[in-house]
């Protein structure tokens, strides 16, 4: 009965170590398998194509920051054509020369992801991905993603088992013993083997009933278990110590011995079969709790794709609004600049027949306006220039006066071409805020283009800008037009009240998201007179003497 008993307590302290091995395993697989998506994606990733191409690489270590931080990999590093590391998640890596690593050398080389396991010169080792980036079938460059396999190993160290991850070549490259990497399993378990270690280890299991241990680690019996990783041929092993099953078996025989073995083995069956029961139902619970979880993970996933989705749709749909606006005035614009190429033509023809003449005084004189002409279309281009590029996120402070006059300056020859009326109402000191004064021009020029449709058909049509200051900035668009049908849904994304192809219903609500931006607030109202109004409310910069007081 005593070998029964410690047959049984070791195989179940076997199936438990091999169970948590298989679970090991396949959280390396699943790891490995996570990252070694990544190398495809940024070898696809045009962003990191057009820096390699253009040599510019400012902002590439904070895309690959952000990925890092998404993806959970240990590093990423971006490669030029030399081996050099020109982007990187740690940044103290870059310029650093890799030319002669043999993963930069072997992803250059193929038309495939390479994995490479490279020793570390603090110890250990590190688990490499590689891609080569290639277009029109020249290399561009080459990414490499590090593999976080040691947290891993930092879970096993808080664990009673020895646990050892090896190779193909049965080479140990993750273990709890430190002393063990880059060893053989049998070089490992002869480290610390005094002479009396296997006298002490057969004594032990000899009271075992006879079953010997499976190997000895720092002089004590162990069960060794070993499952495979599906990753290039490695193992991982474990070994498990005795620990306990000499108690659980003398227990039981004290227990014989007493005279209690049939009133215990009965209750050790019904406590068994309840126990079995509970276990097959929490089974089940668990079960389903896994699948549940896993439905709320992908719900989850998709949802927040979905979010990121939109924010790129949204940005890309606010600087497709500006270049719409862009292009309306591109006309407008061309009309502006053939005037002064048509005087720059005639003074040239004039300062051209006075030189002839010998007059070079009167011709002088001709070559100023040219130069006055040539100004005046530069400072056309630059407004249209700056109105094209997107707006930044750094704020400063500015007069939102100078913003109405820059946006009306824009909106001149639309305004002339309708026909429209615009009165303005200014207060004669400057009206500070802090803001981007881009995306704020970009505010009221959409406001302004509204106004300018809802006047429409109107006789005499009129827009007021109303500009005052008190608590806080409130700018004040208002026209005379048609009004506003829906006012409670003008600001929803999609809706719109102009015909199909005048508009798709996205200026207000990316108007409205620049405003809150800014901290304050834009609202609609239908004026009791006709027409419609739209409040830009923002906060006032307050001069820095009176904040500090």
């Amino acid at each position: 009965m005593d070998g029964w008993l410690g047959d049984s307590f070791a195989v179940d302290t076997r199936n438990r170590a091999e169970l948590r091995l298989v679970l090991y395993a396949g959280n390396i697989e699943a790891e490995l398998q996570r990252t070694q998506v990544v190398p495809i994606l940024l070898a696809r990733d045009p962003v990191l194509r057009e820096a390699l191409q253009n040599a510019n690489y400012a902002s590439i270590s904070q895309v690959l920051i952000q990925l890092q931080g998404e993806v959970g990999s240990a590093a990423i590093e971006l490669l030029d054509t030399t081996g050099r590391v020109v982007a990187a998640t740690d940044r103290n890596r870059l310029g650093v020369m890799r030319a002669t690593d043999p993963l930069f050398v072997d992803s250059r080389r193929a038309n495939d992801t390479i994995f490479s396991v490279q020793p570390r010169d603090s110890g250990g080792y590190g688990f490499f991905y590689g891609r080569a980036l290639r277009s029109a079938g020249q290399v561009l460059g080459v990414v490499t993603v590090e593999v976080d396999l040691a947290k891993f190993e930092r879970s096993w160290a808080g664990l009673a088992d020895a646990v050892a991850l090896l190779d193909s070549e049965g080479r140990i490259i993750l273990a709890t013993e430190p002393r063990w990497r880059g060893r053989t399993e049998a070089e490992a378990l002869a480290l610390r083997a005094p002479p009396t270690a296997i006298e002490r280890a057969l004594q032990y299991t000899a009271d075992l009933a006879g079953r010997g241990p499976d190997a000895f680690v720092s002089n004590a019996a162990v069960l060794r278990s070993e499952t495979r990783v599906r990753h290039r041929g490695w193992r991982l092993i474990s070994f498990t110590t005795y620990d306990g099953v000499r108690e659980k078996v003398n227990g039981v025989l004290a227990l014989v011995i007493m005279g209690f073995a049939l009133l215990l083995a009965m209750v050790f069956y019904m406590l068994s079969r309840r126990a079995w029961s509970l276990s097959a139902r929490f089974e089940q619970e668990s079960v389903e709790l896994r699948q549940l979880n896993l439905r709320l993970q992908r719900e989850i996933a998709a949802r927040e794709k979905a979010q990121q989705d939109l924010t790129v749709a949204e940005q890309t749909l606010a600087q497709s609004s500006k270049l719409a606006v862009l292009g309306e005035m591109s006309a407008a614009v061309s009309h502006e600049l053939n005037q002064p190429l048509a005087a720059m033509k005639t003074y040239l023809a004039g300062a051209r027949l006075l030189m002839n003449r010998r007059r070079s005084e009167e011709a002088l004189v001709s070559v100023q306006r040219i130069d006055d002409l040539i100004d005046r279309m530069g400072a056309i281009t630059r407004q249209l220039k700056s109105f094209a590029r997107k707006g930044g996120d750094a704020f400063q402070p500015l007069d939102l006066r100078d913003c109405v006059t820059e946006a009306l300056t824009m909106m001149e020859p639309r305004l002339r071409e309708r026909r429209v009326l615009v009165v303005r109402t200014l207060p004669k000191d400057p009206v500070r805020v802090m803001g981007d004064r881009l995306r704020l021009e970009q505010v009221i020029i959409n406001l302004m283009r509204n106004a300018v449709d809802a006047t429409r058909g109107v006789n005499a049509p009129q827009i007021d800008l109303i500009l005052t200051q008190g608590d806080t900035v409130t700018l004040t668009i208002r026209d005379n037009g048609t009004g506003i049908a829906a006012i409670d849904k003008v600001f929803e994304p999609f809706y719109t009240s102009k015909k199909p192809g005048e508009g798709v219903g996205l200026g207000l609500a990316i108007s409205s998201g620049i405003v809150a931006d800014h901290g304050g607030r834009l609202t609609a109202r239908n004026v009791p007179e006709g027409g419609a109004a739209f409040d830009i409310a923002l906060p006032v910069l307050e001069p820095a003497g009176e904040g500090a007081a």
